[in-house]
């Protein structure tokens, strides 16, 4: 098997392009304003590595999980973030600081079982698998792989400048109304198909 760079390049594309207004980039968004980002970044590039190993390794098995029940499961993580989000906003701001998800642990753990719950069945994964089988898998991992991460660091240096130049509780109000929409489209997507 050759290693095929045309392949790397289309995979980092499609990916990049696909992930950009995908929710899983402004719940990274989200997350950022309230954790520390590179904290944020690992826990979601580890969920993000875990899918595109899924995808590469057992794409075609991946439509066969229920999707009605990811999509659940993901709307039920969604407004849970939208009313942790919403709810530390209602004090003072060094009220909410204290709130905030802090550690290593704690928050990789919240980042990356928020993208991995919400990624199954995503686009972005459908298309690595569709790419895997085409293109050869390695070059395909690598590049999905690099595009998602680099969306998901897009994401968090956005939230940080946001949340540098705009009050925390306007932040956290904002990101707790873009969680809650997003839980709204999750369901959308769960009852619509």
């Amino acid at each position: 098997m050759t290693f095929d760079p045309v392949a790397l390049v289309t995979a980092f594309g499609l990916i990049f392009l696909a992930e950009l207004p995908d929710k899983t980039m402004f719940a990274s968004l989200a997350m950022g304003t309230r954790m520390r980002p590179l904290y944020v970044w690992f826990g979601t590039s580890t969920a993000f590595l875990v899918h595109v190993t899924l995808a590469v390794g057992a794409g075609s098995l991946l439509g066969l999980l229920p999707a009605l029940a990811v999509k659940l499961v993901s709307a039920a993580l969604f407004a849970f973030g939208a009313v942790v989000l919403l709810r530390g906003s209602g004090g003072d701001e060094d009220e909410a600081a204290g709130r905030t998800v802090t550690g290593f642990w704690p928050v990789c753990t919240t980042a990356f079982m928020a993208v991995f719950i919400s990624e199954w069945g995503d686009l972005t994964q459908i298309t690595t698998a569709n790419l895997a089988a085409t293109h050869g898998w390695l070059p395909t991992a690598i590049g999905s792989a690099a595009a998602l991460m680099s969306v998901s660091a897009l994401a968090l240096l956005a939230g940080r400048f946001i949340a540098k130049k705009v009050p925390l509780k306007t932040v956290q109000r904002i990101g707790g109304l873009c969680m809650a929409g997003l839980a709204a489209w999750t369901l959308a997507e769960a009852f619509t198909g």
